[in-house]
């Protein structure tokens, strides 16, 4: 007879069998990604958000404050950065940000009231002094102490018009391409007056259009997570028209502009060359308009549109550390 080969050694079955197991685990895992993308794209996106805010070593909290329930992020320690988002975006905006600067600060990054996970209420003004007045229920409800205030773009306006009614609050204002402020017309600016508004859409050809505005080279987001943004960006197609709206009459756009002499503390103005929503001339205008700022920085970024907190990461974390520690 032949003699029967040889069972295999023990601990090659338990390989063999662990191997399988994770062989199915993965084929699982794969079904079950595959068809979130496909048929629940909000889950993974999601995810996604709730991956880059551990990276960024941030919690998110919320809280009452005034007629509004604030969502925002929190994390690390050191001098106070308070960071406020720009128009039709939230606060996830500035997550990579928060990456680079929470192993040195305290970063608190709100929805603004409106936006994001933030309550909103019907027919009630979003306009910038409405939410500065807001910002100050904020600040009050987290008993914060002075602060670095950061603003890109319609936060800009907003940290700044808050800086000059509340000098009390903040140590130090950075605006990154900030609205509010006079600048050269440019293509955005007279299509904006004239009331056509790019940050509505309702397709994918609609939201690459948006983005081609606002970036040099606009990020690669899946398909299906597109999806999910236009589809939330159409539910809020009213809201983000009013805003509009109202937004483009001169005591909106220039709400910065006329309170530039009322700024009492060190001042950062931080654009990018190619802006090509709020033209880098705004920035002249920033420092002329500093009549009564102890200290003014200015830098301008190269190779980026309107949004350099995503676009040039680094430097931009680089410019605001550098900003927030000389004084």
């Amino acid at each position: 007879m032949t003699p029967s080969p040889s069972p295999r050694p023990l601990w090659q079955r338990m390989l063999l069998r662990r191997l399988k197991f994770l062989a199915v685990v993965a084929a699982a895992l794969a079904v079950l990604l595959g068809g979130s993308y496909l048929f629940a794209p909000q889950w993974l996106l999601r995810a996604d958000i709730a991956r880059q805010a551990m990276a960024a070593h941030v919690e998110k909290h919320s809280v009452q404050a005034g007629d509004t329930t604030w969502s925002y992020y929190e994390g690390g320690q050191g001098p106070t950065l308070l960071m406020l988002h720009g128009f039709a975006a939230s606060k996830e905006v500035w997550l990579e940000q928060a990456k680079l600067l929470s192993p040195h600060f305290h970063v608190i990054i709100p929805d603004l009231p409106g936006w994001g996970e933030s309550t909103r209420i019907d027919g009630a003004s979003y306009g910038i002094e409405a939410q500065a007045a807001r910002l100050q229920a904020f600040v009050d409800a987290l008993r914060l102490p002075r602060v670095v205030l950061i603003g890109h773009s319609m936060g800009g306006a907003i940290a700044g018009v808050y800086a000059a009614e509340h000098p009390e609050h903040v140590a130090e204002l950075a605006l990154i391409d900030s609205f509010g402020l006079k600048s050269n017309e440019n293509d955005f600016t007279r299509a904006a007056l004239a009331g056509k508004n790019p940050f509505l859409y309702d397709d994918r050809a609609g939201f690459e259009r948006a983005t081609s505005l606002a970036f040099k080279q606009a990020p690669s987001i899946p398909g299906r997570f597109v999806d999910v943004l236009v589809k939330r960006n159409r539910k809020d197609h009213a809201f983000i028209q009013r805003t509009f709206d109202e937004l483009r009459q001169p005591a909106q756009y220039l709400a910065l502009q006329d309170r530039l002499d009322r700024l009492t503390m060190p001042v950062l103005g931080l654009w990018c060359h190619d802006d090509r929503i709020i033209d880098v001339s705004a920035l002249d205008s920033l420092r002329n308009g500093l009549t009564h700022a102890p200290d003014i920085s200015s830098s301008v970024l190269a190779g980026c549109n309107h949004m350099p907190i995503v676009e040039k990461p680094e430097e931009t974390a680089r410019i605001l550390t550098g900003f927030a520690l000389s004084h």
